[in-house]
């Protein structure tokens, strides 16, 4: 493979462009550290969603600035604003960007987005069959890559050595300190956590599920502590109320950094294939994630010892739907019992046989 050795070390200023939620820019995390170890004076401004001027906030190791992507017609992380566009664009080609690399998908709809930039010079990726933009700093997408591999792939084509595999998620005092506002007496280890959200109901494992492995983890002594948004709301309480063991309700009560901090203290967490999936690998946190309608070899963990991911073996797997519309069998597939093995291949000491039998598989 070619690699194009851009001087980016005497690049003053770099634009990334990855308009994506959470987990998929905790899964970007190891591809900023690289960029920054070889541009150490560059820049970096991160062009993303509104929520990620907080996450700038906390990687200002990695990212010096923020732009908002008012949105574009057929990319359903938010709703466009085609009136936004032309000042965005004005105002990114006032900046005058070294480089702009595009860490959103493919590159269909993002590669001439990422070239109306105006820097001097883009990278990111193309679908075969599809023009590449430069070949020296473009690269063929790999659809079953794993998120975080892939564009340390990138960066090693530009001539950037990775800086580590791992995530990342710095703690500050401040999340601690909230945390014990709103939950006191619990000891690190003491608690499992329990997060039954993702953004689609198709990525969704059913409520009565995590209620089931949520009261046969109680019976070994954990504590339970049901955590999500405050519009996931409905989805807790169904948990809630399907489970039999007493559990503590954090819905809606956490900022992220104080959600991070309480899984960083956590025994274990179940979660779907979401967000929070990324946080517990970033604080070194054992999670069990149910894969429903994800590529798994894409989105799981790299750290298969500390965690597990689980899904049913379906031919509609990577799912494009919203909604399942033939019966959610990627969910249905995965059992209570075999979430409850896997905590007790994680936590060896948890007495959890009989509870997996009377699971079922």
């Amino acid at each position: 493979m070619t690699v194009a050795r851009l001087d980016v070390g005497g690049m003053r200023r770099i634009a990334v462009f990855r308009a994506l939620q959470l987990g998929d820019l905790l899964c970007s995390v190891p591809a900023l550290r690289a960029l920054r170890k070889a541009a150490p004076q560059a820049r970096i401004t991160l062009i993303g969603l509104p929520w990620a001027s907080s996450f700038v906030e906390r990687f200002a190791m990695y990212v010096d600035d923020f732009m908002m992507f008012p949105g574009h017609p057929g990319m359903p992380e938010t709703d466009p604003q085609p009136q936004a566009m032309p000042r965005f664009l004005a105002e990114a080609r006032a900046r005058g960007f070294d480089l702009a690399l595009q860490l959103h998908g493919s590159g269909g709809l993002t590669n001439p987005l990422t070239l109306s930039l105006g820097a001097g010079r883009s990278a990111g990726f193309y679908l075969a069959g599809e023009p590449c933009p430069d070949p020296g700093t473009f690269v063929l997408w790999d659809p079953g890559e794993h998120e975080v591999l892939r564009y340390l792939r990138l960066l090693w084509r530009l001539g950037i050595p990775p800086q580590g595999e791992h995530l990342e998620f710095p703690l500050r005092q401040s999340d601690r300190a909230e945390l014990g506002c709103v939950l006191r007496g619990l000891q690190a280890g003491s608690y499992v956590c329990i997060h039954p959200g993702a953004r689609l109901p198709s990525r969704r494992w059913p409520p009565q599920r995590f209620a089931e492995a949520a009261d046969c983890l109680a019976k070994t002594g954990l504590s339970v502590i049901v955590t999500g948004s405050a519009d996931e709301q409905p989805l807790t309480s169904a948990v809630l109320e399907a489970m039999q063991a007493p559990a503590i309700d954090l819905t809606g009560r956490t900022s992220l950094g104080a959600l991070a901090a309480l899984i960083s203290r956590a025994r274990l967490l179940v979660c779907n294939d979401t967000g929070v999936s990324h946080v517990a690998a970033a604080v070194g946190t054992s999670s069990i994630v149910v894969c429903s309608g994800a590529d798994p070899g894409r989105w799981a963990p790299l750290d298969w010892r500390r965690h597990h991911v689980l899904y049913a073996d379906v031919p509609c797997r990577p799912c494009v739907h919203a909604v399942c519309p033939i019966g959610h069998p990627c969910a249905l597939g995965v059992g209570t019992g075999k979430v409850l093995e896997a905590a007790r291949r994680l936590c060896g000491d948890l007495m959890l046989h009989h509870s997996v039998t009377r699971a079922g598989p």
